[in-house]
């Protein structure tokens, strides 16, 4: 199985829920709505599930073992963690450029 492409969707910071994911698997397969959630002790996937008639939640896609099961949660986490440190890096940039503008406009003036 080859994951070719995770986009992370949407990121939240109320709650337990962090991200909502897509992934492409092959180039062929997309999935979309896989939750990365924040757990008692660790981040954890969570696949797209739906509601049965008795209330249960059921997946609807699932990895079948625990190898492919963690190869997608350590591609998901990371492709998480590298989104939030680009988001960083953008937000300090746009800081950094505010603050040059201030600086030319401040130089302008005197």
């Amino acid at each position: 199985m080859n994951i070719s492409d995770i986009r992370i969707r949407k990121i939240l910071q109320e709650g337990r829920l962090r991200a909502v994911v897509s992934l492409t698997i092959d180039n062929a397969v997309a999935v979309h709505d896989i939750k990365l959630v924040q757990g008692d002790e660790r981040m954890f996937v969570a696949m797209p599930s739906r509601r049965d008639e008795s209330g249960t939640f059921r997946d609807i896609i699932h990895p079948i073992n625990p190898e492919a099961r963690k190869q997608i949660e350590n591609l998901i986490l990371s492709a998480y963690d590298d989104y939030l440190a680009a988001e960083q890096t953008q937000s300090s940039s746009a800081v950094t450029s505010e603050t040059a503008a201030e600086e030319l406009e401040d130089s302008i003036v005197e």
